[in-house]
């Protein structure tokens, strides 16, 4: 089906667009870019006149580097100063606003963002806001569906009105919100879509607020993978006079090639191997956390400069990261797709895949990070025999089950009072990474809402959308039968991927392996398959040490700020695996799974207990054992410590205690240490035990690391010459 108003490039005709916009906005464009002699690429200017002067609505669909962020940027600035209110950027991944809003201040245009990662901040940022200060507000789609934000913030600017905000409590300033939005902005809106390869729960209620808009507001919507079917699904949920415009996707710069499917020890071992024979430094994508940082881990101990990079690594650290990586000062970053949509170094040499995305529009994405400013880059695929069960895994995870999704709408009707995730946990028996995208699933179906830090239901009506959700898993098997064709290399690479995304220019790239060859060495030598194995088959996962606190402490009323004093530090912890992992992850995930009784571990974990210990590279053997204070797990987490303190002859210094509750973990870093700040007591035998001597802190799961910090921190005040984290698993 062909999009409408779609053309591969419009063509610039005179009369066509206002001249004396052109000089004033090509300026622009110069100081955003850093160039004085930059000029508009085809199809640019044309997005930004229809935004500034049509006040028009348009979707544009381009390769990633095309200067899709110039056309909302330099509109921007000209829409203020033609006296309208602030852009509203909806963007969502935080790697992506950072970069936007360092190229926006390059643009004379004042930009900030809210969310999750920035929340001592917002105040700040809303105050900017409404006093006009502020040209352009980024947020991540989630704050659609945050009450007080909507309430406080996104109504107030939607309407352009006064709002005192007395009838809310919350965190954000009160007071107006003036004037009203300027531009709407969607970013990666191919999220949009049922059939955008990266649909998000959140992005749904996009589309209905685009509905609720005036006709004459300018939206501007991009993306960099869409095929004609999410065109047309995003071109009408914006408007039946959405302009398209859509350029050529293929990229002339890549070299492709695919890998023979083979084991996790092969592959990380050929990468061992042959990592330094790449150009410049790069991305290795994986999977999985777990697949991430053991890949990582294994290159680290063959002597690679890597670091791993995913939905756990701390904001402040992924911005670090993306520097070093920008900077060339390290080799390659072992990424999930946490690191993806808006990452931007034009230079990027090469990218590696362990395992193949579930859709060849998803990895078209996620190449396209590499050779966008050099004349060629690599790009290699290395799939392994478990793909499919993994995109199995994840098509499903993020599907809601009719039975899950009646049951979660049960217990909130017969709750009393609002439910957090952790109280609904145990009540529906749905795991927490399901749990979480359901409840959003709801949210965006108005059947349930924000209510504090849990839910309630709406008492709207209900009902599962079983013809949807079969028609998108079954567009989801056959993009993962269309990567399985990808993988077979029937036809050129480039061509399979820009067909995928129903390019009109697809062509024979002529650089692959399949139109000239295998360009690799495909050798690996048995050190290096060697060295992998022992590395991925290995119990113990490492746990690094927190040692900076969170940002925006003092506005929480914490007196912590920067570094955490190295004599309050804890050192590298251990955990026997993580929850996620296959083997021992899937034993110690059914033993401490909600529901499963609390009690002594079994002998083969108590054996792995000791395993890990025993080859544990520690620089001073443990002398105490300190078990932390458990609400969920008491007689697991005591057992363990009195079990490994009379295996290892040491002392069995007892247990801490909790002053108070503790709180839920899922918070962000700020909150969790404010929650957490004064929570642990170190009981006075416990405290001569430890004096002068290195403790082994015992727990049975450790997840952001803040609460084996902060009870660490006690120790170490206590006199304790150092505390090592122990733990079962670790989440993740």
């Amino acid at each position: 089906m062909t999009p409408p108003a779609a053309s591969p490039e419009p063509e610039r005709r005179d009369g066509d667009l206002h001249p004396d916009l052109l000089p004033h906005a090509t300026r622009i464009l110069g100081e955003l870019t850093g160039r004085p002699d930059a000029q508009f690429r085809q199809g640019q200017f044309e997005a930004v006149d229809a935004l500034v002067t049509g006040h028009r609505r348009v979707l544009v669909v381009q390769r990633t580097g095309w200067g899709k962020s110039a056309v909302y940027f330099v509109a921007a600035r000209l829409l203020r100063e033609r006296g309208a209110g602030p852009t509203l950027i909806i963007s969502p991944l935080l790697a992506l606003m950072r970069d936007q809003v360092a190229a926006a201040r390059r643009a004379g245009v004042k930009a900030a963002t809210v969310n999750s990662s920035n929340v001592t901040e917002w105040d700040e940022v809303v105050g900017d806001l409404r006093s006009g200060r502020l040209d352009v507000l980024l947020i991540s789609p989630e704050r659609l569906t945050n009450p007080r934000f909507r309430d406080r913030v996104l109504d107030p600017l939607l309407d352009g009105s006064q709002h005192d905000g007395s009838q809310h409590g919350g965190s954000l300033q009160d007071g107006p919100v003036s004037p009203g939005v300027g531009m709407i902005v969607v970013d990666e809106a191919h999220c949009i879509s049922d059939w955008g390869h990266d649909f998000r729960p959140d992005y749904r209620r996009i589309g209905s607020l685009l509905e609720s808009l005036p006709e004459d507001l300018p939206v501007l919507a991009t993306t960099a993978t869409a095929n004609s079917r999410v065109v047309e699904d995003v071109s009408a949920q914006l408007g039946s006079e959405t302009m398209v415009i859509r350029g050529p996707l293929s990229r002339d710069s890549l070299r492709l090639g695919v890998a023979p499917v083979a084991s996790s020890g092969h592959r990380v071992g050929w990468l061992i191997s042959h990592l330094n024979d790449f150009t410049g430094s790069g991305i290795i994508y994986c999977l999985t956390v777990s697949a991430a940082e053991d890949t990582a881990r294994a290159l680290r101990d063959a002597g690679h400069d890597v670091a791993p990079y995913t939905g756990r690594t701390d904001a402040e650290d992924r911005a670090s990261l993306e520097e070093a990586l920008r900077d060339n000062r390290i080799r390659a970053l072992v990424a999930t797709s946490a690191l993806g949509m808006g990452f931007d170094k034009p230079d990027l040499g090469f990218v590696v895949h362990l395992g193949a995305p579930s859709s060849a529009v998803a990895y078209y994405q996620q190449v396209g990070r590499a050779g966008r400013a050099t004349d060629s880059a690599d790009v290699l695929l290395l799939p392994g025999d478990d793909d499919p069960e993994i995109w199995e895994y994840f098509a499903t995870a993020s599907m809601p089950g009719e039975e899950d999704a009646l049951a979660v709408l049960a217990a909130l009707s017969e709750s009393a009072s609002p439910l957090s995730v952790p109280a609904l946990e145990p009540l529906v028996g749905i795991r927490r990474t399901r749990l979480n995208l359901l409840l959003k699933t709801l949210q965006v179906d108005g059947a349930v809402e924000r209510a504090g830090s849990g839910f309630v239901t709406t008492g709207r009506p209900w009902t599962y959308d079983a013809p949807r959700y079969e028609a998108v898993a079954e567009a989801r098997r056959r993009e993962a039968e269309a990567m399985l064709r990808y993988e077979a290399g029937t036809m050129c690479r480039m061509r399979f991927l820009a067909e995928a995304l129903d390019d009109p220019t697809a062509h024979d790239c002529g650089r692959c392996d399949v139109c000239t060859g295998v360009w690799w060495d495909a050798t690996v030598s048995e050190d290096a398959e060697s060295g992998a194995r022992k590395v991925l088959s290995t119990l113990g996962v490492p746990v690094e040490p927190r040692t900076r606190w969170p940002g925006g402490m003092e506005k929480v009323g914490v007196p912590l700020k920067g570094v955490v004093p190295a004599d309050e530090q804890v050192a590298a912890g251990m955990t026997v695996a993580r929850l996620t992992d296959l083997g021992a992850g899937q034993v110690l995930r059914e033993f401490l799974a909600e529901g499963h009784a609390d009690g002594p571990v079994p002998g083969n974990i108590a054996d792995w207990c000791v395993r890990v210990l025993s080859g544990w590279r520690w620089q001073e053997r443990p002398e105490a054992v300190v078990a932390m204070p458990s609400t969920t797990r008491p007689v697991t987490v005591a057992d363990t410590a009195s079990g490994l303190a009379r295996l290892g002859r040491m002392v069995d210094a007892g247990q801490l205690r909790f002053t108070r509750d503790p709180g839920t973990p899922d918070v962000n870093s700020a909150y969790r240490v404010r929650n957490l700040y004064g929570a642990f007591e170190v009981p006075a035998e416990t405290a001569a035990a430890v004096r002068g001597r290195v403790v082994l802190l015992v727990d049975s799961e450790i997840g952001s690391r803040w609460a084996v910090t902060m009870a660490g921190r006690e120790l170490r005040r206590a006199g304790a010459r150092a505390v090592l984290p122990f733990a079962l698993a670790v989440r993740g």
